[in-house]
């Protein structure tokens, strides 16, 4: 995959600290406003891509690129996958994918007419550790509860209380809690439990942006509640419950960096099957081996699961309404 990244913000630092570990991946061009040029070329030089652009429809038309790399804010996501459908890139976007199921559709009907493979970054449903608590939920069932818990207190919180707003606490850039963290729950929800009956948001709202709230999911015989905030402080440890036992794991709900089966009478087991340190480096090896295979298949079952996800990030949205 040679692969052109388009934006300069948190997750393309994180992200390229990783690089390097993915098999057959290449850096090819790196494209930021002109405000952030040199941020660009810093990120070029240490990390060996050899093109800059601060024109991303010069990176969309240059023939080395085959996939294109979307971690812009979520406000932009839809134009500028567009605008790489439409150059003939295969891509990569940060989740949340785009705003409306409607926008996705039209996406990957373009993607399909230009032989392309679209995909939404999202790290837990690609670590080992999900597809391992997938298959330890036999032993727990029938369940009954979940309490999954994204709380990471914001680096930008403090300035947002000062009115310096930056993206993820920005309305017009659809920034806020539900957006930003609770998505990794909604994608681990989904995967791990279907698609919910109802869904209902309540939010924690301060200057016209969630800044924490939880999410209820409700299914025929068991309630899931989504807790994500970017104004609290803890160490977060999410639930998994069950008639048999319980499957919990701490911190992040995006890192899934262990868990632990603990069985009625049983003495819990810990477990950790996750291959890198790295949380992304599992999503981008399988993004890598989808696009260098031309993997229909795999993009659309993905495309599938992201659509679910939206239908559930819609509804709760428009819960609060």
């Amino acid at each position: 995959m040679k692969l052109g990244i388009v934006g300069s913000g948190m997750i393309v630092h994180d992200f390229l600290t990783t690089a390097n570990q993915i098999k057959h991946l290449e850096l090819t061009a790196i494209s930021t406003t002109k405000r952030s040029e040199k941020i660009g070329q810093e990120l070029a030089q240490q990390y060996h891509i050899n093109k800059t652009y601060t024109d991303n429809e010069q990176l969309y038309r240059d023939p080395d690129v085959d996939t294109a790399y979307i971690a812009v804010p979520n406000s932009l996501h839809y134009h500028e996958v567009k605008a790489a459908l439409e150059a003939g890139k295969n891509v990569i976007c940060e989740k949340p994918y785009v705003e409306t199921t409607a926008e996705a559709a039209e996406l990957k009907k373009l993607a399909d007419q230009n032989n392309c493979i679209i995909l939404e970054a999202i790290t837990n449903i690609h670590l080992p550790n999900y597809k391992k608590i997938k298959q330890a939920i036999a032993q727990i069932a029938p369940l009954h509860i979940a309490s999954l818990n994204y709380t990471q207190y914001s680096s930008r919180y403090d300035n947002f209380l000062k009115d310096i707003i930056a993206p993820v606490f920005d309305p017009a850039k659809k920034g806020g809690a539900l957006n930003d963290l609770n998505i990794y729950n909604i994608h681990l929800a989904v995967g791990l439990f279907g698609k919910p009956d109802k869904v209902q948001y309540y939010p924690v709202m301060q200057k016209g942006i969630d800044t924490s709230g939880i999410l209820t999911l409700t299914y025929p015989e068991m309630q899931a509640a989504l807790i994500a905030a970017k104004d609290s402080y803890t160490n977060p440890r999410s639930f998994i419950e069950g008639e048999k036992g319980t499957i919990y794991f701490d911190g992040a709900t995006g890192v899934l960096d262990n868990f632990t089966v603990d069985l009625r009478k049983s003495k819990p087991e810990h477990y950790n099957y996750n291959q890198f340190p790295h949380r992304m480096a599992s999503e981008f090896t399988d993004f890598t081996k989808i696009i260098d295979q031309h993997d229909v298949k795999s993009a659309d079952k993905l495309y599938e699961h992201s659509m679910t996800v939206m239908e559930v990030l819609a509804a709760a949205h428009e819960s609060v309404k």
